[in-house]
């Protein structure tokens, strides 16, 4: 899946033209403006996820951005400061006052709960008694449903649990709004105003912890901002291929490395639906992928989807140029440099194109667009940024709005098969990175065998599809064992599984010992070279999901 990791990083491509946003302005959309929370992309999927299209743009945005489409409802997050100290993120000015002048209803969420406080006359102030964790929110449906208007509470009893995470609180409410919500630490945990249509929560109705928030964001959106709940991947199709055909035009030829990852594997089979054989499709076999992977490529997309594709079988230039190389940073560096001399290579044979498909989804537009900025690089990414300028590409990501589960169903409502969807992730780098230490031909082989048992038991026993993500990994060192009446040294294998939905974060998947047992038998039988098998039980953080 090397092209996955290298369609990935639509933010890391610079100045590239980027041609083909996907969202039709016939939607109502939610806006969301981000203050540097950790759980903002939650939002953006918890209200996807009601059927209403919503986007996630950073908190310092102009107002002139509220003219962008059918926004119909303003959502402000939560984020690690204080309204009162000195660089906080604010709003722009006149931010609220052309929200207002434009009647859309606004809600804030923890921080920005506190920013519209300090924003219209209230006071914020650090709490003597800090709120972390679980708390009882006492509603008062009286004032909500006397206010004339649709309550945030609607369908909600008397208590509702809510997560909290804040070192602040409101201690005066600005002019004209009720509290609608207290807890014991919050006196003034939910506010609103009902002819402003402006409501406050100092939790977090976005996390599962907050058992009933999906119904306080349901309420908001739906009942009372008069959202249409029209945004389906099914929708999406029609719109992505009429954008795309407007986008490339009659005679536009557009190029794109796939993997049969699933992000590759969708935005191929999206832009062959929508230009047929003028769009060409490269796979670059570099010997670091799982077993049989190329082969069952080539039938899944071409055979079976009609892509026009081409395998380059690229393994041995692979292979050299990681002789020796055992840093993980050098092993990515290599791989990219290497892919591109190779698609470059492979291009100049198809001939003239206009365009570069690119997988991007939305968590890299996120990271892109969030007061944070982008993050600190932990492992750099495997991407074919440096083709645009080589090959003078247009860059095309049909796939830039969307999560990684609604990639998912989008492939399954264009009538991809379940397995080729619901894959786990594979790195870019492929098996190089799985291989602690220097990379060779019979390491790639003990390794893919090694893992094509793992997964071919984690399917068998239907365990897979309750896992994030699931591999094996071979270590740099050798064990003592003994098999019949002879001493072996051999190499330990290392299983990971992850548990994970959004793989920000990920706990060890607690696997049924008799899977383990089963597993390791039968590597340990069946793969020469393997004599130790041992299971990785850490949570990321503090590690990360791939071990290099």
């Amino acid at each position: 899946m090397a092209a996955d990791a290298a369609a990935s990083s639509g933010a890391a491509t610079g100045a590239a033209d980027i041609v083909s946003t996907m969202h039709s302005p016939d939607h109502d959309m939610v806006l969301i403006l981000d203050f540097g929370s950790q759980y903002s992309h939650i939002i953006v999927r918890r209200v996807r996820e009601l059927g209403v299209y919503c986007e996630l743009h950073s908190c310092l945005s102009p107002p002139s951005i509220l003219s962008k489409g059918r926004i119909r409802g303003l959502i402000l997050s939560g984020g690690p400061f204080s309204v009162y100290e000195d660089g906080a993120p604010h709003l722009a000015d006149g931010f609220l006052e052309a929200a207002e002048a434009a009647k859309i209803p606004i809600l804030g969420v923890c921080y920005g709960f506190q920013e519209l406080v300090h924003r219209m006359g209230g006071k914020v102030e650090a709490a003597p008694k800090r709120e972390f964790g679980h708390a009882d929110l006492q509603i008062k449906h009286a004032v909500a449903e006397g206010a004339g208007h649709a309550s945030l509470f609607e369908g909600l009893g008397e208590t509702s649990p809510v997560w909290m995470s804040h070192g602040d609180k409101i201690v005066a409410l600005p002019e004209g709004f009720v509290t609608t919500g207290i807890t014991t630490s919050s006196e003034h945990a939910s506010m609103e105003h009902s002819a402003r249509r402006i409501f406050g929560l100092q939790f977090h109705p976005e996390v599962q912890h907050t058992p009933g928030g999906v119904t306080m964001l349901s309420n908001f959106v739906k009942n009372i901002c008069g959202c249409s709940c029209d945004w389906s991947m099914k929708g999406f199709v029609d719109e992505a291929v009429a954008t795309i055909r407007a986008t490339v035009g009659e005679t536009g030829r557009v190029i794109g490395a796939v993997s049969g990852g699933v992000d590759s594997t969708v935005a191929a089979v999206l832009m062959n639906r929508a230009i047929g054989d003028r769009f060409h499709a490269v796979l670059v076999d570099n010997g670091l992928l799982r077993k049989d992977e190329a082969v069952n490529v080539v039938k899944r997309l071409r055979d079976e989807c009609g892509v026009s594709l081409t395998c380059v079988d690229a393994s041995e230039e692979f292979l050299g140029r990681l002789a020796g190389v055992s840093d993980p940073e050098k092993k990515r560096k290599a791989i990219g440099n290497l892919f591109i001399e190779v698609f470059e290579r492979e291009a100049a044979r198809i001939g003239k194109c206009d365009f570069l498909l690119q997988g991007t989804l939305y968590p890299d537009v996120i990271e892109s667009v969030s007061f944070r900025g982008p993050s600190a690089t932990i492992k750099s990414h495997h991407n074919v940024g440096g083709l645009l300028d080589v090959m003078k590409l247009r860059l095309i990501e049909p796939l830039r709005e969307l999560f990684k589960d609604e990639v998912r169903h989008l492939g399954m409502a264009m009538g991809l098969p379940r397995d080729s969807v619901y894959r786990h992730p594979f790195p870019g780098p492929g098996l190089a990175i799985r291989i602690l230490g220097p990379v060779d031909k019979e390491a790639c082989d003990l390794l893919r065998e090694a893992d094509f048992i793992y997964l071919e038991e984690l399917r068998r026993t239907g365990e897979y599809d309750k896992i994030g993500q699931a591999f094996a990994v071979l270590l740099p060192c050798k064990s003592v064992g003994v098999m019949g009446d002879c001493r072996t040294y051999e190499r330990v294998l290392a299983l990971r599984a992850a548990a994970t939905s959004d793989f920000m974060t990920a706990k060890a998947h607690r696997m049924p010992y008799e899977i383990l047992e089963t597993v390791s038998t039968r590597i340990i039988n069946e793969v020469r070279g393997i004599n130790r098998v041992v299971y990785d039980c850490t949570s990321k953080p503090p590690g990360t999901i791939e071990w290099e």
